[in-house]
C-alpha cells in the first residue's frame, strides 16, 4: 500500500465541473493499493500518516502533527501509484489491488483516520471517478510512505 503526503495551504476534488471536496491546510493524500495489501498495511499507513509531524512549529522545527495544527486531510484514490513502468513507454498497472479490493482499502483507511485517530475533517475524492485535483503544496513537503517498507523496518 502506498501513499504520497503532500503538506497543503488547500486542495480541492473536481467531478465533472462541481468541487467534490475541499480542505485547508494539511494534507493531500494520493492513496494506492496494491496486489496482497490489507487492512494490517492501511492501519500501518493510517497510523503513520495520522502521527506524521510535517508541520512547523514556533521554532521553524517540522514538529507538529495534524492535531496539533487542527489540519484537515483530503484522501485520492490512485491507483496508478503502482505503475511499472519497466518496459516500453506505457505503463502497466497489473500491480494495483484490484477495484474492489481496492476501494474496500481506500474506504477502510479513511475510516481510520477519522474514527481511530481522531481527524476531524477528513475529506475524500470519488473512487474510480475522473477527477481534477488541485493543491497549493506548503514547502514543498512530500512524503512517500509504502507499508512494505513500514513492515521491514519494524522487523529491523
Amino acid at each position: 500500500m502506498r501513499a504520497v503526503i503532500q503538506r497543503v495551504k488547500y486542495a480541492s476534488v473536481t467531478i465533472d465541473g462541481e468541487v467534490k471536496a475541499k480542505i485547508g491546510q494539511g494534507f493531500m493524500i494520493l492513496f494506492g493499493a496494491g496486489q496482497g495489501d490489507t487492512r494490517e498495511d492501511a492501519q500501518l499507513l493510517a497510523k503513520k500518516t495520522a502521527g506524521m509531524r510535517i508541520f512547523r512549529d514556533e521554532n521553524d522545527k517540522m514538529n507538529l502533527a495534524l492535531s496539533d495544527i487542527g489540519g484537515s486531510v483530503l484522501v485520492v484514490s490512485q491507483f496508478t501509484l503502482y505503475a511499472d513502468c519497466r518496459r516500453g513507454n506505457r505503463p502497466s498497472f497489473t500491480n494495483a489491488a484490484p477495484p474492489a479490493e481496492a476501494n474496500e482499502l481506500y474506504e477502510y483507511f479513511v475510516h481510520l483516520l477519522r474514527d481511530e485517530y481522531g481527524i476531524v475533517d477528513v475529506q475524500t475524492g470519488e473512487f474510480g471517478a475522473d477527477m481534477k485535483v488541485e493543491l497549493l503544496n506548503n514547502g514543498p513537503v512530500t512524503i512517500i510512505l509504502d507499508s512494505d517498507e513500514l513492515k521491514r523496518a519494524r522487523r529491523d
